[in-house]
């Protein structure tokens, strides 16, 4: 491959047989007059194209070396990044298997489309020639040899699936003057329709390239400072905007944005002082490091806080969903002089895009609303802020769940006011004098806000005394909420991943990132590790709600440990009908304390019988296991829903009913908490029926 340089191309003997390089798979073709694609094989008159389109490259190449290589070359011939590390290094692979230009990365037919592009836009008037540019940068993006085959639609795939360019093993050429919704032709009615959108405007405007940490405005002019920032290494912007870069400044080669206007020696983009982590990379002979990020983030929120006037009003997008990621943020907005007023989820994200198929990226990106901190602002006391948190929290949540919103996005929502509560003061400190940092409040926030919510989710009276496995499953539940009222998912939780087997894992069950599920959980006092392999799975930085038939096993025992759906468990129960399946709910008690008593491996229902038989002796003097909880006693009693053990049910839920109402509560929020159509509210509603009354 790196011989090939990727092995975009053909390769051609002397004759014109193809003896290396790309090989062409199949032919896709439209027929007048009927519907959907046509397959075929490639003849010779395929590969005869290819090498025509090569020899006319190579002919432009070689007039442009006569010319003594006047003006830039006509292939973009600037380097790829680099890879390894982090920021570029983490999103790029191409140097890997010979990519060293980006030239190298398109195919001969794809260079001789944009170069003919090239030739009409010489000559033009400026509008003219900048609406091509537009085009090429739309048509770009679905011609080179990093776009797939999309098998599910039929058509070629963009080649920024996501935010990174990997190598790509089989890639798909179209024809550019074809009428594919990827040609440049198509691309020239999405400009058209744009501009003349845009023609009514009559407001002018005014746009530079200049540093946001050292911002040419003077003090306090801007009546609105919006950003929308970088998240560490999670995007290199400026590496992945090379790719149309190197075409468009062939087209404008005078274009004053089309230059580093910080290195006159950059022919690429910016990069120097571009506030990314990428450790491949230096600003003033400094690492872009993470500390180099978070401090320059800082400069840049404080240039933000001096143009803009004393009413101004700023915002701030943040997505990031690490809870480091958003410590550093905040931190910065706050030592930049803002104090944060408000935050506000709002659905940016195209639920159609590549990255929310098959997995559940969130939908919605959180809108921090922002006043400038006055100068004079006094130090807070620490005693006060905690007593004025719960409140307000209190009360955001009553107005928010009254607006329908739910979840996660009610969690961030909820931010900005805690938040202000902070950021109003110039600092905050103890009754010793000693200052608290923001990570500390941040705490406190998530402890307020995650009781808060738990108390919405299950009553404020008895919030507080389920155990730990019942408030892991009910936020996690209510968390899922707000994505899946998004998506329009009825299955998968908030997973920012585009791995395809992070996509597979997740479509297991109900799924959240890590880091969400570790941001209500911690502060609750919930281990995760207690409860992983019995109520959650973690696999790839996300967590995954069992489903209740996976836990058959770990409530019952052995013998339905090949139990794979609840229509197996069924099969199990009903293949033996005089098995007293009654007594499987009377198990051997087990007075020995256990030191880490939810990670056994007892059945928690059966001890360690392994066969119906053997349940059918245990000792039925008690409910269950000192091991179960009530959540497993939920689970119990849906299974044998499921199973139609009349029965058994009846006699579980009367011996609930004897023992406490944490049974029938637990089971009518979970009921509330479980998305329409999933199996396991089914079961809890039908189950709910059987109740006594």
């Amino acid at each position: 491959l790196a011989a090939e340089k990727g092995g975009a191309d053909t390769i051609f003997d002397a004759t014109g047989k193809r003896v290396g390089g790309a090989r062409m798979t199949a032919v896709v073709t439209l027929r007048p007059g009927e519907q959907g694609r046509h397959y075929r094989l490639p003849t010779e008159a395929d590969y005869a194209a290819v090498r025509r389109a090569q020899a006319r490259v190579a002919e432009i190449l070689a007039e442009w070396e006569r010319g003594g290589r006047q003006g830039l070359c006509p292939v973009p011939d600037e380097a790829t990044p680099v890879g390894g590390g982090s920021g570029a290094g983490r999103a790029f692979s191409v140097q890997r298997y010979g990519m060293m230009q980006w030239g190298d990365l398109f195919t001969a037919r794809q260079k001789l489309a944009f170069l003919f592009l090239m030739d009409l836009s010489r000559g033009r008037s400026g509008s003219a020639a900048n609406a091509l540019c537009l085009v090429v940068g739309k048509g770009a993006g679905f011609n080179s040899a990093q776009c797939a085959w999309n098998i599910t639609n039929q058509n070629v795939a963009g080649a920024f699936g996501r935010m990174a360019l990997p190598i790509v093993w089989d890639y798909a050429e179209t024809n550019v003057l074809g009428p594919a919704f990827v040609t440049f032709g198509r691309s020239v009615e999405y400009v058209a329709k744009v501009l003349e959108t845009l023609k009514g405007l009559v407001v002018a405007a005014q746009v530079q390239m200049a540093d946001a940490a050292d911002h040419p405005l003077p003090n306090e002019v801007a009546g609105v400072w919006f950003t929308d920032p970088p998240y560490y290494d999670a995007c290199p912007y400026s590496d992945l905007s090379d790719y149309f870069f190197v075409w468009l400044k062939r087209m404008l080669p005078d274009h004053p944005l089309l230059r580093d206007a910080f290195d006159s020696e950059n022919p690429l983009t910016p990069k120097e002082r571009e506030v990314v982590q990428d450790e491949t990379k230096k600003c003033d002979g400094r690492a872009k490091d993470r500390a180099f990020f978070e401090d320059t983030m800082g400069r840049a929120f404080a240039e933000g806080r001096r143009i803009l006037r004393e009413d101004g009003i700023g915002s701030v997008v943040f997505a990031h969903k690490t809870t480091e990621g958003w410590e550093a943020l905040l931190s910065g907005m706050i030592r930049g002089g803002w104090t944060i007023k408000a935050s506000w989820p709002i659905a940016t994200e195209r639920p159609g895009r590549l990255r929310a198929q098959n997995s559940s990226a969130l939908a919605t990106s959180v809108h921090l609303i922002t006043r400038p901190r006055p100068e004079n602002a006094p130090v807070g006391d620490w005693a006060d802020v905690l007593r004025e948190l719960p409140p307000r929290v209190a009360a955001w949540i009553e107005r928010l769940q009254g607006e329908g919103i739910r979840g996660a996005d009610l969690v961030f929502a909820c931010i900005g006011p805690a938040l202000e509560i902070f950021s109003r003061y110039s600092s905050v400190e103890t009754a010793e004098g000693r200052e608290v940092k923001l990570p500390e409040y941040l705490e406190k926030v998530w402890e307020v806000v995650g009781r808060a919510a738990l108390e919405q989710v299950l009553g404020s009276a008895e919030a507080g005394s389920l155990e730990e496995d019942a408030r892991l499953v009910a936020l996690f539940l209510w968390t899922l909420q707000s994505t899946e009222a998004a998506n329009g998912n009825g299955k998968n939780g908030a997973v920012d991943e585009d791995d395809e087997a992070v996509a597979k894992v997740a479509a297991q069950g109900f799924s959240l990132p890590f880091d969400v599920v570790r941001r209500f959980a911690q502060p609750m006092g919930i281990d995760l590790e207690v409860w992983s392999g019995r109520v959650i799975g973690q696999d790839k930085g996300i967590v995954r709600l069992l489903p209740v038939a996976e836990r058959a096993k770990a409530l019952f025992g052995e013998a339905v440990g090949q139990a794979s759906s609840l229509s197996n468990i069924v099969d199990w129960i009903e293949s033996d009908p005089g098995a007293n399946v009654q007594g499987v709910l009377f198990p051997e008690m087990d007075a020995a304390p256990r030191k880490k008593k939810h990670r056994g491996k007892k059945a928690l229902f059966v001890g360690q019988a392994s066969s119906l038989s053997d349940r059918q002796d245990a000792d039925p003097t008690g409910m269950q296991s000192p091991d179960a909880t009530t959540l497993d006693r939920v689970h119990a009693a849906m299974l044998l829903q499921a199973g139609g053990q009349a029965n058994a049910l009846r006699k579980l839920l009367a011996a609930e009913q004897d023992r406490g109402p944490d049974f029938l509560r637990l089971a009518n929020a979970l009921s509330a908490l479980y998305p329409k159509g999933a199996e396991e509210k089914r079961l809890l509603d039908a189950m709910l029926l059987a109740v006594p009354r």
